[in-house]
């Protein structure tokens, strides 16, 4: 037998378990009553990330000595690497949980005659499909954006409880800039020429001056739907909140349709996409088109000082807009950057200096968006921006519900719609990283 192979394997499964043992001590606790607090899972990233530095520093010097990682390394690296990213999740879901505002039915006092009648008209709809006090309060108000067909208003607080919780979930609607507009079309001007100026003596003749050339950008705002269901028994239990059990029930798939409209929608029935813009090289830069920095390699970054190519995308950015830039990227290529260091050995990226807090990468915010592309030949995989002012998000006013109790017996189908579009407000304000020669 073969002694020195069979040490090797034996040296994998020991150092295979250790790993596994360390990795499952980083994750996440799921028990009851554990790892429900903030600041404890935070405790638990940060032990994470000094486990990730460590095991890192271990890989680059294996790379340093041999010219190649131990595979074993390599491996361990990525599970802490996934550890942190759970870890990430599960302090975004906490911090998400804290935030909520409290529902109208929640709060104590503070409600009008109007609003209560409104709520619970709309809980009777929803229990039982009794829709004429919801038609009775339309009619009042001379209401002609919603009917029996086309559905009717939810209550404020339940509209502006969405809202809230897609702003905390859905991650380019965090730093974007948003509007409420209470048009299907949403039109901005802007100017293409501005008006003649210059310098004039005290006394000097002022000869006139052009006018301004103005242009407009259009942000048509498109209907968003889910179709939450509910049993019987749920709908008769008097002790569900109705307005929480909706506003629950569609954040995630409003989130997880705008998110990916808001990076790669065509603009056709949703939002245009950052990403679906025309791009072209920064030097050769003009309005109405995305500029990006090439990292010199086919689907890879840059083989010598890697981050060099973070920062030319940084730098690429004027000032005005790099004070509030933050990244965007998917979390594979999160994990990749995560590994670079600086000069002095210190990593680029960190995690959140508080619980509730955001990772950073070279003091900028890292925004996890998965439906950026991974890297790849000729991918835009990486975008650096002020995002508030560079891409705008439009919300028409009113979220509109519709009971259907026939299609799907015994179950209670509720098609949930409201209307958001968004584009590029500003062209200069984003920049991307493309993964290509040239």
């Amino acid at each position: 037998m073969d002694y020195d192979i069979y040490d090797r394997t034996q040296e994998r499964t020991l150092y295979d378990r250790a790993s596994e043992r360390a990795v499952h001590s980083l994750a996440p606790e799921t028990k009851a009553g554990i790892g429900s607090d903030a600041s404890g899972v935070y405790d638990e990233l940060m032990r994470a990330f000094d486990a990730f530095k460590e095991t890192n520093d271990e890989r680059i010097a294996a790379i340093e000595r041999r010219g190649s990682a131990d595979i074993l390394s390599e491996e361990k690296v990525d599970r802490i690497n996934a550890a942190l990213d759970a870890h990430g999740r599960r302090l975004d879901e906490i911090t998400l949980k804290h935030v909520r505002p409290l529902l109208s039915s929640e709060r104590s006092g503070g409600q009008t005659y109007d609003s209560r009648e409104h709520k619970s008209a709309f809980e009777a709809y929803v229990r039982t499909g009794e829709s004429a006090g919801l038609r009775a309060l339309e009619t009042k108000a001379l209401s002609v954006g919603s009917n029996p067909d086309g559905g009717y208003l939810v209550p404020a607080e339940v509209e502006t409880e969405i809202g809230r919780r897609l702003a905390a979930i859905s991650p380019i609607r965090a730093i974007a800039g948003v509007r409420e507009i209470s048009a299907n079309v949403y039109k901005k001007p802007f100017m293409t020429a501005g008006p003649a100026t210059g310098w004039v003596g005290e006394t000097a003749a002022r000869t006139q001056t052009a006018s301004p050339t103005l242009a407009e950008l259009t942000f048509p705002a498109m209907e968003l739907y889910a179709m939450p269901a509910a049993t019987a028994t749920l709908l008769e239990d008097a002790a569900v909140n109705v307005d929480e059990w909706i506003a629950s029930e569609v954040e995630l798939t409003f989130a997880e349709q705008e998110g990916a409209a808001f990076v790669t929608g065509d603009g056709d029935n949703k939002p245009t996409g950052f990403l679906s813009y025309d791009t072209v090289a920064n030097a050769s830069w003009a309005w109405g088109d995305l500029g990006y920095i090439a990292t010199g390699v086919d689907g890879s970054f840059a083989a010598a000082n890697p981050s060099d190519n973070l920062v030319d995308l940084v730098y690429a950015l004027k000032a005005g807009y790099r004070q509030n830039g933050a990244f965007v990227m998917n979390r594979k290529t999160q994990g990749m950057i995560r590994k670079f260091k600086d000069t002095s050995g210190g990593y680029l990226w960190q995690p959140p200096a508080q619980a509730g807090g955001r990772a950073s990468l070279m003091t900028f915010l890292v925004v996890e968006a998965e439906d950026m592309p991974d890297i790849d030949a000729d991918s835009l995989s990486v975008a650096f921006g002020d995002f508030r002012r560079g891409y705008l998000i439009v919300d028409r006013q009113g979220v509109r519900v519709l009971r259907d109790p026939f299609t799907a017996k015994p179950y209670v189908l509720f098609y949930t719609t409201k209307r958001v579009g968004g584009g590029v407000q500003d062209f200069d304000a984003i920049k991307l990283l493309k993964f290509a020669a040239s």
